[in-house]
């Protein structure tokens, strides 16, 4: 263990001195993205609900499940940070170099990683509700965690468990709760409530059948 721990140390400093040695245009961007960068799974969340609306009723709980598991990652990932009590790299790791952001006060611990979690969660959950997507969360996912070693606040060990913690617990959320939640989305679009029928979506158009088209040709003589 205390091999896998200085192994990691080593890491850290690597990445925190190549991190010093990148232009400065680099590191802001790394300093926007370690931050920022959970905003636009928000917005992916927020694309899969609007895509999901003309889609089947598993398709709209799943969208559904995405964020709400995300969720869970963090809460899962906060718990474990609470028992493990890990000083951050930033304070602990001798003869390293300055963060490129503020070191998080004492008692806001390093492992593991809740920025990874999320990333890690968020990235899983999408790609099971949003088919093909993979290919853009996973890249995000991985980005996000480095950024979090990169700005000097976390252990490369951090983000790795992070990211498995969060993706393992939105696929294991998402896997238990779809059918759950797939039922009471077929209930909301059967309200008569516009606000839940709009939240909801209607689903996929159902097309007339070709006896009913009969009428209509009938007035146009298309006989």
């Amino acid at each position: 263990m205390d091999t896998l721990l200085d192994l990691s140390d080593r890491l850290y400093l690597d990445v925190a001195d190549f991190a010093h040695a990148t232009p400065h245009w680099f590191q802001w961007l790394a300093e926007v993205w370690t931050e920022a960068g959970l905003l636009l799974f928000g917005v992916l969340f927020l694309a899969g609900w609007w895509r999901a609306r003309g889609g089947s009723s598993r398709a709209m709980s799943l969208a559904l499940l995405a964020p709400l598991a995300t969720a869970f990652g963090y809460v899962v990932s906060e718990a474990l940070k609470s028992l493990v009590d890990e000083e951050r790299p930033c304070r602990a790791v001798a003869g390293a170099p300055a963060s490129l952001i503020a070191c998080p006060p004492h008692g806001d611990w390093s492992f593991p990683s809740n920025h990874s979690a999320i990333a890690g969660a968020a990235a899983i959950a999408l790609a099971l509700s949003w088919r093909g997507i993979v290919w853009l969360t996973v890249p995000m996912a991985l980005l996000m965690a480095f950024s979090r070693v990169f700005v000097g606040v976390h252990y490369p060990h951090d983000v790795t468990v992070g990211l498995l913690l969060g993706a393992l617990v939105a696929f294991l959320v998402m896997r238990a709760a779809a059918r759950p939640v797939g039922s009471l989305v077929e209930t909301a679009r059967s309200s008569r409530n516009p606000a839940v029928l709009w939240c909801a979506g209607r689903g996929p158009r159902v097309h007339a059948a070709p006896w009913a088209e009969e009428p209509r040709r009938a007035r146009h003589g298309a006989y």
